[in-house]
């Protein structure tokens, strides 16, 4: 009987078509010694793309140590693992070529395929970086500049191979290297109204703080209280999308499903949000996660009414409204500072569970502003400053450091 060798695998994409580069590395299942090393840049891709990559390069990697080997692949990759486990159809043509070949290495019946959190692939992850590093630098990664095993078992446990003096050493290096890396910043809020973001530090500073957390902003496709421009929050009907509005969701799904720059999706539970976020979700083959945080405002006694009809029914609760952030509508409903607390705890979350990656997140018109108004260190009064599309595309990118870039707003291009 053949070898049997565990293949980790990852790539990255810093922006996502951006500078992309991809890590494997072959392990020993019963030791877990690194057997090979696997990275390269490629130039710009997407995260998908690289990460089909990695696989392939894992997978050539094993099959170069034994041709009639068994092979396990982990990945952080829900896409990859799926398609290559055939539970999920491969419908992007970036992607079809490239799972073909990855199927060619070794015959389907010797290779498994298992998905992990991000967390447990940080060797190859790590490779990734460092491929995506070289390439930055002009140069082509070398295996003899790899840190990526001793610093994956410093993170893990020590654990020291050969002479135990020489690979303490190297591990007191490893995590001296870690500890330069900046941690992401925890964001203090000052008052009731604001959730603080750390100064910017611009577009010409200097630290390469890796492949951001991209939030591709979807505001939910048309109901029938959206053209009449009713206050339609979390405490309303919870409408359905309207037929106008199941066209605008395919309209999205087909662009997303072309850019292929996608790898997670979020959505608010309420219903015209995971009515949108299922069709995209069906035509990238990927799976919808509920977040409580990202539902709409709750207006109170204002739902279902015009502006008109609030301002004639209650100009005194509507002042109050316009003029602070702290003011609630009518019949206890939710301020915007309250609101900007709820959204802000959703917001770090994701970030924190999903750095390096692009999450799309189906939302309603006020989280959304929300994000960008904090990503922009914006006042709340900027909320009534931004026009916001039925199912139009923003998008922030979020940095290692605690900054936000914005990248994209309201975009309706799809639509026409």
């Amino acid at each position: 009987m053949g070898r049997s060798f565990v293949v980790e695998a990852d790539g990255g994409s810093r922006g996502n078509p951006g500078p992309a580069g991809y890590g494997a590395v072959v392990l020993d299942p019963v030791t877990g010694e690194t057997l090979a090393e696997a990275a390269e840049y490629i130039g710009v891709a997407t995260n998908n793309v690289a990460e089909y990559k990695g696989l392939i390069a894992g997978l050539r990697a094993a099959h170069a140590l034994a041709p009639d080997a068994t092979v396990h692949v982990r990945m952080d990759s829900k896409l990859v693992v799926e398609q290559m486990s055939g539970r999920w159809k491969i419908k992007h043509p970036d992607m079809k070529p490239l799972a073909a070949e990855a199927a060619t290495v070794f015959p389907r019946v010797r290779v498994t395929y298992e998905w992990i959190p991000r967390e447990k692939n940080k060797h190859a992850d790590r490779l990734a970086n460092e491929a995506m590093d070289a390439g930055k630098k002009g140069r082509k990664w070398e295996p003899s500049a790899s840190t990526a095993d001793l610093a994956a078992r410093s993170a893990a446990a020590p654990r020291v191979v050969g002479d135990a003096a020489a690979g303490a050493a190297k591990a007191r290096a490893a995590l001296g290297r870690a500890a330069a890396v900046p941690e992401p910043l925890t964001l203090p809020e000052t008052s009731e109204a604001e959730p603080v973001t750390a100064p910017a530090v611009g577009w010409g500073a200097a630290a390469d703080l890796g492949a951001p957390a991209t939030f591709v902003l979807l505001r939910h496709g048309e109901t029938a209280l959206t053209p009449e421009k009713r206050f339609s929050g979390s405490g309303g009907s919870d409408p359905e999308l309207s037929a106008v509005g199941r066209r605008q969701a395919e309209a999205v799904a087909t662009t997303l499903a072309a850019r292929g720059t996608v790898q997670e999706i979020v959505s608010s539970p309420l219903r015209r949000c995971r009515e949108t976020a299922d069709v995209v979700a069906a035509r990238l083959g990927l799976d919808v996660r509920l977040e409580e945080g990202l539902r709409e405002t709750d207006f109170g006694a204002w739902e279902g009414l015009t502006f008109a009809e609030v301002r004639e029914r209650y100009p005194a609760d509507m002042d109050a409204w316009l003029a602070s952030p702290k003011a609630a509508p009518t019949g206890g409903g939710e301020s915007f500072a309250s609101v900007a607390r709820r959204v802000s705890t959703a917001r770090d979350k994701l970030i924190a569970r999903c750095a390096g990656r692009t999450v799309l997140v189906v939302t309603h018109v006020t989280p959304v502003k929300t994000l960008v108004r904090l990503a922009l260190g914006a006042p709340p009064e900027s909320l009534f400053r931004m026009e916001l599309s039925a199912a139009s595309l923003s998008a922030v990118a979020y940095y290692a450091d605690g900054n936000a870039s914005l990248r994209l707003l309201n975009d309706t291009s799809h639509l026409r």
